[in-house]
């Protein structure tokens, strides 16, 4: 598994944000039978770049806490078939599951908000944005309870739960 991490801002988090992200990564991949020869981008940004982002890749005028940008399109949620179509990067030689972007501002903000850790904050939106890559998504309430389940069992794995202390992993 590569997880490539490029952060383009100066903001800093409570907790070792490269450590969570890698590790929320792979418990997906596992949590959901995805092979470990995947390859993931992640981009910690700030809430004008995701407005920027979010602007041009979706018409959507306004900041937003994560986007998922898949490369692989499934016929069902988390179908491992879909890969047999998936890039294969030449460096890595991995299979390229798609993009992350992650407002670093959202991620404290929501954290006070919802009165959790921001190493939740973060294990969270990863969790859910690897959801996406794979196919997920959370268009009716089935859907979202579905999504909802599995987050909160990747996370779990991941010893990050939701009342969360910022304990090392």
């Amino acid at each position: 598994m590569t997880v490539f991490i490029e952060k383009e801002t100066d903001i800093v988090l409570k907790c070792d944000a490269e450590a969570v992200i890698r590790r929320v990564v792979s418990q997906a991949l596992a949590s959901e039978g995805f092979p470990e020869e995947m390859e993931v981008n992640v981009l910690l940004t700030d809430d004008a770049s995701i407005h920027e982002i979010n602007l041009s890749e979706r018409e959507i005028d306004a900041a937003t806490d994560v986007l998922s940008f898949p490369m692989i399109e499934y016929g069902e949620p988390g179908d491992t078939e879909a890969l047999e179509d998936a890039d294969i990067d030449p460096e890595t030689e991995e299979m390229i599951l798609g993009d992350i972007v992650i407002s670093l501002e959202h991620v404290i903000a929501q954290a006070e908000e919802y009165n959790h850790s921001q190493r939740r904050e973060l294990g969270f939106l990863t969790a859910h944005s690897m959801l996406h890559l794979m196919g997920y998504d959370h268009m009716t309430e089935d859907m979202r309870a579905d999504m909802e389940a599995r987050q909160d069992q990747i996370l779990t794995a991941c010893g990050i739960p939701r009342d969360d202390e910022e304990q090392l992993l």
